[in-house]
C-alpha cells in the first residue's frame, strides 16, 4: 500500500497523506484511481467483495502499482510535480521551455505525448523517492552527484528531448528504486 500510495501522491491522484493501509483504504485508493482510468479491474473487484483477504489485497495492489506505472495522467500529474518542483527546475527536468510548461499546467494547451512520457517518469521517480526523502531532500538528489551515475547528477541524463525507455533515464529510475530498499547511492 505504501508504494502504491507513494507513487499516487507523486502523480497528484491523492493528497499527501491521504492513504490508510488497512481494506477500506485500499478501496478508498482503488476508487479514486478507477474516476480517472487507471485500475478500473481492481477497483471493480474491490467492490465485489465484502471483506477481501489479505492475499487478495496484496495481488490488488501489485496490479494497482503496476497500472500506476503504465499510465500517465499530465492533468493531475502537473500538480503533483508543481509541489515538489519550483517551474523553473521542472521545465528543465523536461526538457521544456518555462512558457510551454505553463500553457500545459493550466490547460491552456494539451501536452504533448512525449512530454507526458517525460513527466509521467518523473512522477514515478518522485515516488520513489517520497520514500527516503521530504521535497527538499528529492530537489536536491537530482543535482547530487552519484557514484551508481558515474559521478553524474541524475538532472545532467535527463536533457534535451530525453526519452524514459532510453538507458540514462532509465539508470536514473533504477538508483531512485534502489533508494526504497536501501541499496542505491
Amino acid at each position: 500500500m505504501f508504494e502504491a500510495a507513494r507513487r499516487a501522491e507523486a502523480m497528484g491522484l491523492i493528497e499527501p497523506g491521504g492513504a490508510q493501509s488497512d481494506a477500506a483504504g485500499v478501496r478508498h485508493l482503488a476508487n479514486k484511481l478507477r474516476r480517472v482510468g487507471i485500475a478500473a479491474s481492481a477497483a471493480d473487484l474491490l467492490n465485489n467483495v465484502e471483506t477481501p483477504s489479505d492475499r487478495e489485497l496484496v495481488d490488488l495492489l501489485h496490479t494497482i502499482v503496476a497500472a500506476l506505472d503504465a499510465s500517465p495522467v499530465p492533468k493531475c500529474e502537473w500538480g503533483g510535480l508543481a509541489r515538489v518542483f519550483p517551474p523553473e527546475d521542472l521545465a528543465a527536468l523536461l526538457g521544456i521551455s518555462l512558457s510551454s510548461l505553463k500553457r500545459y499546467q493550466s490547460a491552456e494547451r494539451d501536452t504533448p505525448d512525449d512530454v507526458a512520457a517525460r513527466l509521467h517518469f518523473l512522477a514515478l521517480v518522485v515516488g520513489d523517492l517520497a520514500g527516503s526523502y521530504n521535497n527538499t531532500g528529492i530537489r536536491r538528489w537530482f543535482q547530487r552527484r552519484r557514484t551508481l551515475l558515474d559521478g553524474r547528477r541524475p538532472a545532467a541524463l535527463l536533457k534535451h528531448d530525453w526519452d524514459p525507455d532510453d538507458a540514462e533515464p532509465r539508470r536514473v529510475r533504477e538508483l531512485a528504486r534502489n533508494l526504497v530498499t536501501l541499496s542505491g547511492t
